[in-house]
């Protein structure tokens, strides 16, 4: 019908990032893999009013799908709205540093390990970027609490891929992780490198979260994740929280639901 869409045009789409977000750098240097990044921070309401409080540091993946539906076509996770809400209600504050996906870099380099089908893998340099260029950056920027305990990573996905690698990779930087969906079937010698991995002098903290619904064949998500959940339990009695969904899907409104859960886990030690 002629003039159809004029007559019936779209709203647009609002912007949904609280006032506690900030673009830091939309060219944030990444000298490891000589190209550049959109960084955002999330500071919490008392920043500006408590200036001699430091504050743990959650360091996120997949930042276009955090704060905001104007850069999230999927959904967003709604993190600085959850923060605003469960941090009046406990106390528990943080900083979230959340660092935008490559788009056709994502698979590359969110992948510690090479892949037949998706390339070489870049995700050892991402997460030197992280622990060397962008963490020491956010540290003399913002009031943090350095020390691992205080410091934790966290995705979706592959997001949750490299979330774990950077745990085994980096064990004296990040003491806790937030592994959602995580696509294991891509990034298998990670099961070996945990089954390796040293963290007799720390005593990380992983939750681990998969939907019933994820995907074609979403059994497989569950029991992906439940085989590293045990090579986990083999190594020592770390803190491991495994959530499974029965109704979850692999997108962001399912993940947005669970942030809820994840933060009070991961708030209740800091």
């Amino acid at each position: 019908m002629a003039g159809f869409k004029d007559d019936f045009p779209r709203k647009p789409i609002p912007n949904t990032a609280s006032a506690q977000v900030h673009l830091i750098d939309s060219a944030f240097q990444i000298p490891q893999l000589q190209r550049t990044r959109a960084i955002w921070v999330y500071l919490p309401k008392s920043y500006n009013v408590t200036k001699g409080k430091n504050y743990p540091v959650l360091y996120m993946h997949d930042a276009q799908n955090l704060f905001n539906l104007q850069t999230a076509p999927n959904g967003e996770w709604g993190v600085d709205e959850c923060l605003d809400s469960l941090q009046r209600l406990t106390g528990k504050e943080c900083i979230v540093v959340g660092i935008n996906h490559g788009n056709d870099k994502r698979l590359t380099e969110y992948n510690p390990y090479d892949h037949t089908q998706f390339g070489k893998g870049e995700g050892k340099q991402y997460l030197n970027f992280i622990v060397t260029t962008l963490k020491p950056y956010i540290d003399k920027t913002y009031r943090t609490r350095k020390d691992a305990a205080s410091t934790a990573i966290a995705g979706s996905s592959m997001g949750g891929v490299i979330s774990l690698a950077a745990m085994v990779q980096h064990p004296t930087v990040f003491g806790a992780g937030g592994i959602f969906s995580p696509a294991f079937w891509v990034a298998p010698p990670l099961y070996t490198d945990v089954t390796n991995a040293n963290w007799k002098t720390q005593q990380p903290r992983f939750y681990f979260y998969a939907g019933g619904r994820e995907g074609n064949n979403p059994e497989v998500m569950v029991k992906d994740m439940d085989e590293m959940v045990t090579v986990l339990e083999k190594k020592a009695q770390y803190d491991i929280r495994r959530v499974v969904n029965p109704l979850g899907q692999h997108n962001e409104k399912a993940w947005q639901q669970e942030f809820d859960d994840f933060y009070r886990w991961l708030s209740s030690r800091w």
